[in-house]
């Protein structure tokens, strides 16, 4: 491809190619109902006929409040043909975060599931937006159905964009003041593409339970049949498994992507109904992340799916892949490091992403550097752990308007942006990734969370542990498998492989606060909340 056609391809190029290719092969699963690739790729074209005939134009941004649904996807494939900007929000943040994101990029219009149009109800910027259309269901005289758009021809051009046109648009939380808006362009979203296809090996004929939303544009860009599972994936870990696995069953599933709850969840359904190990064991490829992976959950994986490459993937919002590390890739040295308070092996950094370690000085901007010769010099060597900053096509280079960047960006040589992490690591000898936890997380001088975290998961009676500093002091907080009670004697050889970390205490809690996306991220905010109760 020229250079002048590369600058001008849709993200929707690729994965209409797929409808060219396999017409015929499914696409995607929603429950029981699949939909070819041939059926998906009219379905967006019937879509983007429907937009266009209300009145939206290239460039709009279109609010989309849906499950993952082959709805979403229909919507989102319309909307990308179109040269549109779809764009993500948490309701579940308040009105306040609402209200905030729409007045930063006030949306043309409103695509939502029935239940996400009730917050109209409540929400005076959704009743601002000028046009409403119901995704999976009627509202009449309260939203028009985009389910009408299948009496229309098709729209079967798709728009030229160019490398920085806007595709995708989400925000972050704003607990902490204003949202960020992380705009993902149709350049960065074609690199994403191709290092997601490379690094989780995507290949065309494959049957992946896909639950993280990324994925199936990946999916369907490789010409992989994306299985949506038959669950409420906003809670991941409290899904009822006993549905998905019927449909692993009747759809010969071969992988899965997801978070680590996610396949907590599984692993607990297997454990409760072993007749149902046999489908577990089906996998032959399992990609886990979205959250810190311990090795614990790849061995208990590993254990159920004997087969199956099983692969901790890390990344984040802005950066997605990062590296990835296999469970066979994990030696016994890399085990008793990991139980002596190294952190936790991410495995080697993926080819597309360029990747050092700073001094961590996270909280503080960080000034322009004059070149790659500056960065060198300053980055530290093998073995310091440090903040993680990574630079490449698929790395997030701005927020929008660039509100966000003094934080998080920095340049070398005046053109390349790297992005901080927030992230503290190590890189080994060998140019293996080890993450220690959040910077702004550091307890002492050079003392991170995950360092004690993936020590203590090390022992049987630990289903999940937090360190934090609280009062003043070193607490490690605990919470038990179901049926757990770990003794005395347990408990001070706990203490005594922790020793290094300097403990003064052990809590032992019913549950520890987790994120609210995957489920599986302690939120250490909410955790001494609940310490100060």
């Amino acid at each position: 491809m020229s250079d002048r056609a590369s600058d001008q391809a849709n993200i929707a190029e690729i994965l209409r190619a797929q409808a060219h290719a396999r017409p015929d092969a499914p696409a995607l699963i929603d429950r029981n109902r699949v939909l070819t690739f041939a059926q998906l790729d009219r379905a967006a074209g019937q879509a983007a006929a429907f937009l266009l005939a209300n009145g939206l134009q290239k460039g709009d941004a279109v609010l989309v409040l849906q499950p993952m649904s082959a709805e979403l996807y229909v919507a989102l494939l319309a909307l990308f043909r179109l040269g549109l900007t779809a764009m993500f929000l948490d309701p579940s943040a308040g009105r306040d975060h609402v209200e905030r994101c729409c007045a930063r990029v006030p949306p043309a219009a409103f695509l939502g599931s029935p239940r996400a149009h009730l917050l109209r109800l409540r929400c005076p910027a959704l009743r601002r937006v000028p046009r409403q259309f119901v995704l999976g269901g009627r509202l009449p005289g309260f939203a028009v159905a985009l389910a009408n758009a299948d009496r229309l021809a098709p729209v079967n051009d798709i728009a030229p964009c160019a490398d920085d046109a806007p595709a995708l648009l989400t925000f972050t939380s704003g607990s902490t003041g204003e949202p960020k808006a992380a705009v993902r362009t149709h350049g960065f979203l074609r690199a994403q593409h191709a290092a997601l296809a490379r690094g989780i090996a995507l290949a065309p004929g494959q049957v992946d339970l896909t639950t993280l939303p990324i994925f199936v544009l990946a999916n369907l860009g490789s010409g992989v049949t994306s299985v949506l599972p038959d669950a409420d994936l906003r809670r991941p870990g409290s899904v009822r498994a006993a549905p998905i696995f019927s449909q692993m069953r009747r759809f010969a599933v071969t992988r899965s992507a997801g978070s680590p709850a996610f396949f907590e969840r599984l692993l607990a359904h297997v454990e409760q109904h072993p007749a149902d190990a046999e489908i577990f064991a089906q996998f032959q490829e399992i990609y886990t992340g979205g959250a810190p992976v311990f090795p614990d959950l790849l061995a208990r994986l590993q254990r159920r799916a004997p087969h199956a490459r099983v692969v901790a993937v890390y990344g984040s919002t802005e950066a997605e892949p990062i590296a990835h590390v296999a469970h066979d890739e994990i030696s016994a040295d890399d085990l008793a490091a990991m139980r002596a308070g190294r952190g936790l092996l991410a495995g080697v950094p993926v080819s597309e992403i360029a990747l050092r370690i700073l001094p961590d000085r996270w909280g503080n901007p960080l000034p322009a550097m004059s070149d790659e010769a500056e960065l060198d010099a300053q980055s530290l060597p093998s073995g310091e752990p440090g903040e993680i900053v990574v630079h490449g096509a698929h790395v997030l280079s701005s927020y929008l308007d660039g509100r966000g960047n003094e934080e998080t960006k920095f340049t070398v040589g005046g053109n390349a942006t790297w992005h901080r992490t927030g992230d503290a690591g190590w890189l080994d000898a060998r140019g293996r990734l080890w993450l220690l936890g959040r910077c702004a997380a550091r307890v002492g001088a050079a003392l991170y969370p995950f360092s004690v975290e993936c020590a203590a998961r090390d022992f049987p009676f630990v289903a999940r542990a937090a360190f934090v500093e609280h009062a003043g002091q070193r607490l490690l907080a605990l919470e038990l498998p179901p049926g757990a009670s770990p003794n005395e004697a347990a408990l001070a050889e706990l203490r005594a492989t922790l020793r290094w970390a300097g403990l003064d205490a052990i809590s032992i809690l019913q549950s520890l606060p987790v994120d609210a996306r995957h489920n599986a991220k302690i939120d250490y905010p909410q955790l001494r909340a609940l310490l100060e109760k």
